[in-house]
């Protein structure tokens, strides 16, 4: 399967918004950044620099799962070994770090650092929610692409049963989380407005937990897998109505790391990604009165931004890993990402067409409903999924002849902001893979 073979599809439409604020770290260098205040720039001009100015050279993961008997430091030095051997690089090679984590001790990327012997070079630790772990790529590929560094770690780590039993509580600092507005609020409310607008049915909503569930049973690192119906996820325990216990994702301990380059002539594997682009943004104040739902503008935008980068259309895309913290979070990003139009989400699933074997996979992985969603290594353990994608290393829920792949990260979300940021990479598969 090559993108030739599909037209673009196009985007799904949605009322225009004059205040698009992005920081850009696609190739070239007049890519502009973050405004101080509302402009109308787009993050890359048509004619911009497709080529790749920065490449993923290994990628590397923990096992996804509750195991609060492991260290962060040992899950995140599993990660960053395995990504290090396969880009073929020693611990000496890395200039500078980017790490991600949400509620990580302090200090816990040295503490894993020196461990590896990587001591005495940049570290940056960050924390944008859910999507820390693909913001320290973002940086990473930025710094690369400016030139700044020959070669780049960036990794991801989480242990959330060190810090949590149960749910995420809500933020008491936040108005609208001291009366108890959790994640699971704000998504089953995202998904009765969805019912309401577009007319989701719930078992188009319980299909996508059906489905990775059933990607994940090829997939040994997940956290969760099996065959599942429709009537199971339906009759699970409610969590937040329409949402039940099987469309929510789970807490998770893991890591993930990536290691990112320039384009290698010779790369020691052979398998170098390109970085075709990587684009980020912010949320911001939230419509309450729009019919468009929490979180689908942001990623709209962020999914422009980066296919424009790229120089290339959704339709060109081989195979999406997509934030699915709850089962509505995939049927809205999917459209947000432009694989069908605006409310045809919930047909698209039923479609078969993002299962394996369909045309557009998504979540070949499990997602985060079955492979596990340990926040800050999130996105880099969809970035690993998307980078075995383009190399033919996927065993066991291989897309075949993938070119493109997708990763969408949502970073959370807090009370009157309509996401708290999203990172949409585009990577393509080394010369030669198929």
């Amino acid at each position: 399967m090559t993108s030739s073979h599909r037209p673009p599809a196009p985007f799904a439409t949605a009322p225009d918004r004059t205040d698009r604020r992005y920081s850009a770290g696609a190739p070239g260098a007049d890519s502009p950044r973050l405004a101080p205040a509302p402009t109308d720039r787009a993050v890359a001009a048509a004619g911009h620099n497709r080529s790749a100015a920065a490449s993923v050279w290994g990628v590397g993961t923990s096992r996804f799962a509750r195991q609060p008997e492991t260290p962060p430091t040992h899950l995140a030095w599993q990660a960053v070994t395995e990504a290090l051997a396969d880009a073929g690089v020693t611990p000496g090679a890395v200039e500078a770090v980017y790490a991600g984590t949400v509620f990580g001790d302090p200090g816990v990327t040295t503490r894993t650092l020196q461990h590896l012997g990587i001591t005495g070079v940049p570290v940056v630790t960050i924390e944008n929610a859910c999507a820390s772990g693909t913001t320290a790529f973002h940086e990473a590929q930025t710094a690369v692409t400016a030139g700044r560094y020959e070669c780049v770690l960036a990794f991801g780590i989480e242990t959330m049963t060190s810090v949590f039993d149960g749910p995420i509580e809500p933020l008491a600092t936040d108005p609208e989380g001291a009366q108890g507005f959790a994640m699971p609020s704000l998504y089953g409310m995202a998904a009765h407005r969805y019912q309401h607008c577009h007319g989701v049915t719930p078992e188009q909503m319980a299909l996508v937990a059906v489905k990775n569930r059933r990607h994940a049973l090829g997939n040994p690192r997940a956290q969760h897998a099996g065959e599942l119906t429709v009537e199971q996820v339906l009759g699970s325990r409610p969590i937040s109505d329409p949402l039940t216990l099987l469309q929510c994702c789970d807490i998770s301990d893991a890591a993930a790391a990536a290691v990112v380059g320039p384009p290698r002539r010779r790369a020691a594997n052979g398998s170098d990604v390109a970085v075709r682009a990587s684009a980020l943004a912010s949320g911001r104040a939230w419509d309450h009165t729009s019919d468009l739902v929490w979180g689908w503008q942001l990623v709209s935008d962020v999914a422009r931004a980066a296919f424009e980068q790229a120089g290339v259309g959704p339709g060109d895309v081989d195979v999406f890993e997509v934030h699915d913290a709850f089962t509505i979070g995939e049927i809205v990003t999917t459209e947000a990402l432009g694989l069908c139009e605006l409310g045809g989400g919930g047909e698209l699933v039923a479609s078969g067409r993002t299962s394996l074997g369909g045309a557009q996979p998504v979540n070949p992985s499990g997602g985060l409903l079955a492979r596990g969603h340990p926040l800050g290594a999130t996105g880099l353990g969809q970035l690993a999924e998307i980078v075995w994608q383009l190399r033919g290393a996927a065993e066991g829920r291989q897309v075949a002849g993938a070119r493109l792949g997708v990763v969408e990260t949502m970073g959370g979300g807090t009370a009157g902001i309509d996401g708290n940021a999203c990172v949409v990479a585009v990577l393509e598969a080394p010369e030669g893979s198929w």
